[in-house]
């Protein structure tokens, strides 16, 4: 995937690409064309959270590096001046968390380098289109040693944006408001960040209150504006805008004329297209000898240690165990496992070929996210990087929360950021 410090203009292409689209490298291949039986979606426009703040970081794991993926759209990072003093607990009882009222679908995430004005907020607000706008603030925290892209919000207007089972928890929301941590299933499953336990940061330490979607993407985690602040978040620097109906593309353009310079619009939500062929031209997959350098690179990294965002090369999450072996073949595969979900036509299981990739629905508290990855070796068995604690190993396939399989196409594969 493209290094996380890629301009947004790089990472989210404005105009609709088709499979016409030229792929880098060029692949020939004398393979004859490979009918696809499954629905196949071709990223339009790729889901993307904007993260423009990296808070200071104390602790001695620094070699971990948040993958860009999970969806960060780098403008000028900023560093926030180093508090060494603990910040004081509040003494006075968090604020009440208002009951739901309605749920909103969130679309775009606006960031900008400093603090968005309600003169700017208003104009958002009065583009055609625009149903709903909810201010947050946005940042990157080490998390035992972790770079997790983290939210600080208004737990009483923030949950409406959220999915229904994550909006609809009163109990989430206190917590959050009383100053836990909620952090998505990957981070706490697979991270190994755990229900209850205490994370430290660089100013201080919070505790894992809940594992939960928030329905945007990459964000792993969030906090309410008040803990955010005092971990030195800055103030109202990020925007989630809902726009059902409305042209994400056109919409974006919109509103960077109304943002302040060097704002970063990003769609939060893919829109994906279903093309009209069966059959593919020859050309549009990896050849055999790319798939055997795919495969040759993923089985020698057999024994290396599972590390939540690590893309290689002694240490891998799934997803960067995936963009790292087909990267030994020069082939551009993006870093997260929805993302790579899309690099390709979805096939039937029982069609696939040795290099094919599989995904699994692991994650209860959002079903319909693609979270695991791994590849398939051949003679019912796959390679992946299971989880923190694990290490990269070959197994026998399990069905258990299997969301599909899909051929990676180059063509398809360099057009997802």
């Amino acid at each position: 995937m493209p290094d996380r410090r890629t301009r947004v203009s790089r990472l989210i292409d404005e105009a609709r690409q088709d499979l016409a689209y030229s792929p880098r490298p060029r692949i020939r291949t004398p393979r004859p064309a490979v009918p696809i039986v499954a629905t196949v979606a071709v990223v339009m426009l790729t889901a993307a959270v904007v993260i423009v703040l990296r808070l200071p970081d104390d602790s001695s794991t620094t070699a971990l590096r948040r993958p860009v993926a999970r969806q960060t759209l780098q403008g000028a990072l900023q560093e926030v001046p180093q508090n060494t003093a603990t910040p004081t607990p509040a003494q006075t009882p968090p604020p009440p968390v208002a009951p739901l009222t309605t749920i909103r679908k969130p679309h775009l995430f606006v960031v900008t380098n400093k603090p968005l004005s309600s003169a700017v907020v208003a104009r958002v607000t009065r583009l055609s289109g625009v149903r709903a706008v909810e201010r947050a603030d946005a940042a990157e925290v080490v998390l035992d040693g972790k770079r997790v892209q983290t939210l600080g919000v208004n737990p009483s207007t923030f949950r409406a944006f959220t999915p229904k089972p994550t909006a609809r928890s009163d109990r989430l929301w206190r917590n959050v408001s009383a100053g836990e941590l909620v952090v998505s299933f990957v981070l706490g499953n697979d991270g190994g960040m755990t229900l209850g336990k205490t994370v430290s940061t660089s100013r201080t330490s919070l505790r894992v209150g809940a594992y939960a979607t928030m329905g945007m993407g990459a964000i792993d985690a969030v906090v309410s504006q008040q803990t955010a602040r005092s971990l030195g978040f800055p103030q109202d620097n990020a925007l989630v805008v809902s726009a059902p109906g409305a042209d994400s593309a056109e919409l974006r353009n919109r509103l960077l004329r109304v943002l302040p310079k060097g704002s970063q619009v990003a769609t939060i939500n893919p829109v994906f297209t279903a093309p009209r062929r069966t059959v593919w031209p020859v050309g549009a997959f990896p050849t055999a000898p790319q798939i055997r350098t795919v495969l040759t690179a993923a089985i020698s990294k057999l024994g290396r240690p599972y590390v939540w965002g690590a893309e290689g090369p002694d240490t891998f999450d799934c997803s960067g165990l995936v963009q790292w072996a087909y990267r030994q073949a020069g082939i551009q595969v993006p870093r997260v496992t929805h993302q790579q979900f899309v690099s390709g036509p979805r096939i039937e299981l029982s069609q696939a070929q040795p290099g094919d990739l599989l995904f699994w629905r692991n994650d209860p508290t959002n079903p319909g996210y693609v979270s695991h990855v791994a590849i398939y070796w051949g003679d019912g068995k796959m390679l992946h990087a299971p989880r923190t604690g694990d290490v990269v190993k070959l197994v026998p396939i399990y069905t258990r929360n299997f969301a599909g399989a899909v051929r990676i196409s180059p063509q398809i594969a360099a057009q997802v950021r």
